[in-house]
């Protein structure tokens, strides 16, 4: 598996370049800048660029990197992605030139219609459909959509590393304890999230496991979190489905 190195760029993305000896892919360049500055000074060379999903700050650097290398563009078929090369969707496997990394897509709609995750060598690449202890919002997906995309990523391996595109952790911790006060994992988790922060660190990647166990959004069918949903919303719910879309809803607001 390559070096993964998490590029910061704008106020919270993570730009995620992929290194193995001189060669770099990256996932999801929304800024140009950040990345061509990262292989100047490391001396690398861009091999190919993954895309998860259309939004500008996620492939905005895409048309400024393809000018300068001309290199492989991998992302999602049912978007238009600028410079794709390769679209892709649910049952692809690619191999991603430089790193040499083997990748199975996923279909993950909600975030964006089209929506994909790169699921490989122990990690997912899953952009803005799964945050640590969050999830994105619903720009053009429903909530059937988006709680079957998460439940496909809450089923990888417990081990598989997640890398998402935004430092969104700690306020998502901050709405998680408020739908699961009395929980010592999310406390626990909280401290060492606050704890990388002081020091300017990354939060990411975290585990699918630590997901399972501390993200709301993927714990809508647990008694005590449907029961947090229902209090706040003063009334039963019939599915998980409207569970989710009330948590949604209710996180946009908080």
């Amino acid at each position: 598996m390559p070096s993964i190195i998490p590029i910061p760029a704008f106020a919270d993305n993570y730009i995620w370049a992929l290194r193995e000896g001189e060669h770099v892919a990256v996932v999801d360049p929304g800024d140009a800048v950040p990345v061509i500055a990262y292989l100047e000074r490391e001396n690398l060379a861009l091999s190919a660029i993954l895309a998860t999903h259309h939004h500008g700050d996620h492939v905005g650097g895409i048309h400024a990197l393809t000018a300068r290398w001309k290199v492989p563009v991998y992302g999602p078929a049912r978007e238009d992605i600028p410079g794709r090369t390769r679209a892709c969707a649910a049952g692809d496997a690619i191999v991603v030139p430089g790193p040499g990394i083997e990748f199975a897509v996923l279909d993950i709609p909600g975030h964006t219609a089209g929506h994909i995750a790169f699921v490989g060598g122990g990690s997912v690449f899953c952009g803005d459909t799964l945050f640590a202890a969050g999830c994105g919002r619903l720009f053009e997906g429903t909530p059937a959509q988006m709680l079957a995309s998460l439940d496909t990523l809450a089923a990888l391996p417990d081990a598989t590393q997640v890398y998402c595109g935004h430092e969104y952790t700690l306020s998502n911790l901050r709405f998680a304890r408020a739908v699961e006060p009395g929980s010592e994992p999310l406390a626990e988790r909280e401290k060492r999230v606050q704890a990388k922060r002081a020091q300017g660190l990354p939060t990411l990647p975290s585990m699918i496991s630590e997901e399972r166990l501390t993200n709301p959004f993927l714990r809508v069918r647990e008694p005590a979190v449907r029961a947090a949903i229902e209090r706040h919303a003063g009334r039963t719910l019939d599915s998980a489905v409207a569970a989710f879309a009330e948590l949604r809803a209710w996180k946009n607001s908080f």
